[in-house]
């Protein structure tokens, strides 16, 4: 006997112009300005991981928490995408859903504290198109990621030019996003269809790990992303380096970096024990010590998202700041 489910029926959408929103397009960060003063030895050894994994042909990844989005560092993130800085770039759910709101409405990210009083948080009507377009996705046998960035195009969506979502599907570059479900607004909507987004999702994390098989030499960047970022490529790895192994191949010389705000300490060298909090911190564990000890080198680079991205966007584009 099955247990009682909610009735999505009775849910009440809104539209979004209902919805007081805390990020605008007007917010967004340009590329063509100058970035605040910032220096970190970690970055620049990334940049030039980065310069010279472009040479070889190795795997340049981007692994991104929503707030990178909600800070307004889209177009620096498009930017390095149309100059060929990037291989891949992996989203979480949320992060689809702050990209698709700003490209189609100019806007994104509500109060939580103030939406959740009254329940109506995440139950805004456009938004669960993106429902729609994972249904889509599953009868094309297409990833989410490409899935909602040829919709953005094909709609002609009005600020597609900020997406990056849009922008990877014009270039041809892989933008895959991995949910779980019940993570996101959308999946509270009547229409969610789990099954299809749990497939268009899998699909995007095949992708990733056929990415993954060519990090030897490569680069691998988690931008605030403390649970799906290191998951998702640890399973990856793996599977990347079972296929390796039987090949004779190596996949352990490459590069990983963490972006994030919290205080590590100084020596990052080896896993803290499990007494200590920072072990289930697991960018740490995961991304910075043991993907990397056998022939890998990590950077952990503590500071704000708008400081870490556009001077890294610079150090790979410009002439860097004496």
């Amino acid at each position: 006997m099955p247990y009682p489910q909610f009735d999505r029926s009775q849910l009440r959408l809104l539209p979004l112009a209902e919805r007081t929103h805390d990020v605008h397009i007007a917010d967004l960060a340009s590329p063509d300005t100058w970035p605040e003063p910032f220096q970190h030895p970690g970055l620049d050894a990334l940049a030039q991981a980065i310069r010279s994994a472009r040479e070889v042909g190795a795997a340049v990844i981007l692994m991104m928490g929503a707030h990178v989005i909600k800070n307004g560092l889209s177009r620096y993130i498009i930017d390095l995408m149309e100059r060929g800085w990037l291989s891949l770039i992996a989203l979480n759910g949320a992060g689809m859903i702050h990209d698709y709101e700003m490209a189609t409405i100019g806007a994104t990210s509500e109060s939580v504290a103030r939406y959740i009083r009254t329940g109506q948080f995440g139950l805004w009507r456009e938004t669960g198109q993106l429902n729609e377009i994972a249904k889509s996705a599953d009868a094309q046998g297409i990833g989410l990621g490409e899935a909602v960035g040829a919709e953005l195009l094909a709609s002609q969506a009005p600020h597609r030019d900020a997406s990056i979502l849009a922008a990877g599907c014009r270039l041809g570059m892989p933008v895959t996003v991995h949910v779980s479900l019940g993570y996101d607004i959308i999946h509270e909507h009547p229409n969610a269809d789990g099954a299809a987004i749990g497939a268009g999702s899998y699909r995007d994390f095949l992708v990733y790990a056929q990415m993954i098989t060519r990090l030897e030499h490569g680069v691998m960047i988690a931008a605030g992303t403390a649970v799906m970022g290191p998951e998702v490529y640890l399973k990856a790895l793996s599977m990347a380096r079972n296929v390796a192994s039987q090949q004779d191949k190596p996949l352990c010389h490459f590069t990983t970096g963490v972006f994030d705000l919290l205080d590590l300490g100084d020596d990052l060298s080896h896993e803290p024990p499990k007494s200590d909090a920072r072990y289930y911190y697991r960018p740490y564990k995961t991304i910075l010590v043991r993907t990397v000890q056998d022939g890998g080198t990590s950077y952990y680079v503590q500071a704000d998202h708008r400081r870490t991205i556009p001077r890294l966007h610079q150090l790979l584009t410009q002439e860097a700041i004496q």
